[in-house]
């Protein structure tokens, strides 16, 4: 599987591909860091964005695309960017029809170091040992995105496994609630005949009277 990481940012948007084997195998393909000028009006910067992460999913072929997901941070203005940077690269992918999935810092972290609350340095230095890389990713942007790969590559078989149990939870509930809905059909339709019934021999009763 090769899996497109994406560390999102209007300054500094990571990139990065890996590709996953036997096990928990995974060998570095590509990494490098869209930078975008602060004083560019927001449309640009954002199409810039949009533009090198199409070109790295042309060129890459990536199986899948995975995003680091922006949830609740002091700096709005910050959190704003990152989402719209995020955005238009789920978009690429989307009008690709690469499925897109999205982790939090923490799941990346605890991935790849085994602490959800880990630094950025200890998170660059384990994608650099689990990697085997000649020398650290930089900036940690670069390192973050292919953190994220490397998280995906890992967490992906659990999903599978969460998703198709879920799809099987959510079929045997469809098929418990049609059986209950036959048996009170046909309840429902016993009460009715047996109802039927008494009202045909009260008829008869009231007829041999008269």
């Amino acid at each position: 599987m090769r899996v497109m990481g994406v560390d999102p940012g209007l300054t500094r948007c990571g990139l990065g591909i890996v590709d996953s084997g036997t096990g928990r195998s995974v060998v570095a393909v590509a990494v490098d860091v869209v930078r975008t000028p602060p004083d560019l009006e927001l449309s640009a910067r954002l199409l810039r964005i949009a533009t090198a992460a199409e070109e790295w999913m042309d060129k890459h072929r990536p199986d899948v695309v995975a995003i680091e997901r922006v949830f609740s941070q002091q700096n709005v203005r910050s959190v704003m960017g990152t989402a719209q940077a995020g955005g238009v690269v789920a978009l690429a992918a989307a009008r690709r029809g690469i499925p897109v999935s999205f982790h939090t810092p923490s799941q990346v972290k605890s991935a790849v170091t085994g602490d959800g609350s880990a630094g950025k340095e200890q998170v660059t230095s384990m994608v650099t040992r689990i990697l085997k890389l000649a020398e650290a990713p930089r900036p940690a942007d670069a390192a973050d995105a292919l953190a994220l790969a490397i998280c995906h590559c890992w967490r992906a078989p659990m999903l599978d496994r969460m998703a198709e149990a879920e799809a099987a939870a959510q079929a045997a509930r469809r098929k418990y609630t049609a059986r209950l809905a036959a048996v009170r059909r046909a309840q429902a339709a016993e009460a009715r005949r047996a109802k039927d019934d008494r009202g045909t021999g009260r008829q008869s009763i009231g007829g041999q009277a008269s």
